[in-house]
């Protein structure tokens, strides 16, 4: 597959695909309910038109054009446009507040913003004194707009209306000319950090990266140009970028968008595509919503249910070709009367592969799906590494670890503390080139042309296990050395826990903050007949807290004695990205935390 790409940016792939595959579907997005085809030919002429009308806006070369919205086909659009025109896409998150899409607008001098509607709309125009460079707002969604002040109206034009002024420029000679000069090397994307730790930085990506980073993912997962695909996670987000952008363009596969991020089950069902991509909470979710259904259903339902998960769950890290005959029965019947309804449930049932990455999940929770059937696997990666590096080979999944470095990447581990690791160093074309107006943070990332993670890893058996961020490892008051994330995950593990935050570091023992799974727990609730009227008061009652504690104890179980939580206390709210609490991708700013609950962590230790 590496031999076998192209020397071609994305943009110039794009092109190419129009020309080899141009009756071929590329994507499809739902509107109103129908399924609504796009053929390569008509990707590419969009995007050409698109990438006119930005040049006929005075986007040049080298500019950076600004998007905030959820997956759709102007999002892509917009992204190849600009690129065809030799610009440079700036994905910024569409649940980010006004600050901060006022930082990442401003900080990246964006031109020209297209928006999804007018929420996002408002947000920039409310920023709009911070912002000198921005030229041009372009608002996909135009109905329900209101009418804005003259001034702010001279700014704005609609999606279509910069797609017909490209279409009126010509036959595209000057984005042909502007193909021809682009190079390999050339910043195509800026993908913005979560900010977990301060502001957010822009780690731009080049033509290579994206190229780079192509073989391995194929090879790893086993896509071909049928492999399907549902677009829903952010493509602000370097996960969703390469499997909705770099993947599709250079392999010819097909990429669907739902209506909404609130519609993912529905549009799964429908679709059923034969690979999907979810983060930790997603997978958190379905876990919970499958135990849901088994708490409502009947009693020989959930009998069967619990006896096909004891049956299979030795087969959920066995290789299907080292199944016995009787293992393979085993199976059979088990998908027959259970598994097969929960798989068409949860809308996998023809996935071939499925994802987790992003961010830890915890073993349990793979070996779960595993066990139903659902083929997943963990993969690893970073926005600096342009995505997957890491990954499960489909015939040897080992939970807990994200799997051998994937083809086309060199890496080393330093040398650290034997009992947790070293810290994980990656070299290749996928290694990005560097932080937006910030050299200092540049130097620090790499070094003599290696990445530095800032992930603690070792190395078992050919597999590679993240024990935890460098800057995260606490050590206790008696001198141990504990990993957070282990610890965390391994209780997240637990349907009726949303978020659990570990506090440790200087302590005499490990204390925790945990936030519950209103929904799942709420559905318990009910079945205990168990009043409450919103989060805090379900949080108050006495038995959520005797429900949470047998949980705990249950992850306590599976850690070596020094790393048990001894103490917790129940958060009475849902952390909150406004809050400052949560980044726009649900990663928990530990620092924060510490700060807001000061008062309540200091009560676990008096």
């Amino acid at each position: 597959m590496a031999d076998a790409l192209p020397e071609l940016t994305l943009p110039q792939m794009l092109r190419e695909r129009a020309r080899r595959d141009a009756a071929r579907v590329a994507i499809r997005q739902k509107d109103y309910g129908i399924w609504k085809p796009c053929t390569w030919a008509q990707y590419h002429e969009r995007a050409c038109h698109f990438g006119q009308g930005l040049a006929a806006l005075g986007v040049t070369p080298g500019g950076h054009v600004g998007v905030i919205s959820e997956n759709r086909i102007e999002w892509v659009l917009a992204q190849m446009g600009a690129g065809l025109i030799g610009a440079i896409t700036v994905g910024v998150y569409p649940t980010s507040p006004t600050s901060e899409v006022a930082y990442v607008v401003g900080h990246a001098d964006i031109e020209v913003v297209v928006c999804e509607d007018q929420e996002q709309t408002d947000k920039v125009l409310e920023a709009l004194p911070d912002l000198p460079r921005l030229k041009k707002i372009i608002v996909v969604e135009t109905k329900g707009l209101r009418s804005f002040a003259p001034e702010a109206r001279a700014l704005i034009a609609s999606f279509g209306e910069v797609e017909r002024l490209g279409a009126q420029a010509g036959a595209g000679a000057a984005i042909d000319a502007a193909l021809a000069r682009q190079s390999l090397d050339d910043i195509g994307l800026m993908i913005y950090t979560s900010g977990s730790t301060g502001k957010p930085k822009g780690a731009m990506i080049s033509w290579r990266n994206m190229r780079g980073v192509v073989p391995g993912i194929v090879d790893r997962l086993v896509l071909s140009r049928e492999t399907t695909h549902l677009s829903y996670l952010p493509l602000c987000h370097v996960a969703e970028q390469m499997l909705t952008t770099f993947v599709p363009v250079y392999l010819g596969s097909q990429v669907n968008f739902g209506e909404s991020i609130r519609t993912v089950q529905e549009d799964l069902r429908e679709v059923a595509p034969t690979m999907f991509l979810g983060v930790p909470r997603i997978w958190e979710k379905l876990h919970a919503a499958i135990s849901i259904k088994m708490q409502e259903t009947g009693r020989l339902r959930r009998q069967l249910f619990e006896r096909a998960l004891r049956a299979c769950a030795p087969l959920a890290e066995k290789p299907r070709q080292d199944w016995s005959a009787a293992e393979r029965l085993t199976y059979a019947l088990s998908y027959w009367t259970v598994l097969r309804a929960l798989q068409n449930f949860i809308g996998l049932r023809r996935a071939q592969v499925a994802l987790t990455g992003a961010a830890p999940i915890a073993p349990a929770v793979v070996r779960f799906f595993r066990t139903l059937g659902v083929p997943l696997v963990e993969v690893y990666g970073l926005t600096e590494s342009t995505g997957m590096v890491t990954g499960h080979l489909r015939d040897r999944v080992v939970a807990g670890t994200v799997g051998p470095v994937i083809r086309g990447v060199r890496y080393r581990i330093a040398s650290g503390d034997d009992a947790l690791g070293g810290e994980l160093q990656l070299e290749g074309e996928m290694v990005f080139a560097g932080y937006y107006k910030n050299p200092e943070a540049t130097a620090q990332a790499i070094r003599d042309g290696w990445l530095h993670t800032g992930d603690v890893v070792r190395e078992e058996g050919g597999q590679i296990r993240i024990v935890d961020r460098l800057k995260d490892i606490m050590i206790t008051a008696g001198g141990k050395n504990l990993t957070p994330s282990e610890i965390e995950n391994t209780m997240k593990g637990s349907p009726y826990v949303k978020e659990c935050i570990v506090v440790a570091e200087g302590r005499k023992f490990v204390g925790a903050l945990v936030q519950i799974d209103y929904e799942t727990v709420g559905k318990w609730a009910e079945a205990q007949r168990i009043p409450f009227t919103h989060f805090r008061s379900l949080v108050e009652q006495p038995q959520v807290r005797a429900l949470i504690d047998a949980e705990i104890r249950n992850g306590n179980a599976q850690l070596a004695d020094v790393a048990h939580i001894r103490r917790f206390h129940l958060l009475t709210k849902e952390l909150d990205h406004d809050d400052g609490e949560v980044t726009a991708t649900m990663k928990v700013r530990r620092a924060s935390i510490y700060q807001t609950y000061a008062a309540e962590i200091e009560a676990l230790y008096a």
